[in-house]
């Protein structure tokens, strides 16, 4: 499906969440080779692993509000295509 990448104004904010993301997760493997308590490390853990969900479910809304939109329900043909992404992305949902 062919989606139009102009409509997704949260793709910034989503990609500027992963670039922090990393970086936390790089001072989690740090922490892990510097022996650091291992409550310390799983609290960072928590923090990345959070912060990718969020990214991710931000994602995944943003994808079905501006690609699923209700200009194809007059052409059953992408109505079809799109309701098989919409069931197929919500997979990724948990």
């Amino acid at each position: 499906m062919e989606e139009n990448m102009g409509k997704h104004t949260s793709h910034k904010d989503i990609v500027n969440r992963l670039k922090r993301a990393k970086g936390h997760l790089e001072k989690v493997i740090n922490m892990i080779e510097m022996e650091e308590p291992c409550l310390k490390v799983s609290q960072q853990m928590h923090a990345v692993t959070k912060a990718i969900y969020n990214a991710k479910q931000t994602f995944i809304k943003d994808h079905i509000d501006h690609c699923l939109d209700v200009e194809i329900l007059g052409d059953s043909k992408k109505l079809e295509e799109s309701i098989k992404d919409f069931k197929e992305i919500t997979k990724y949902l948990d």
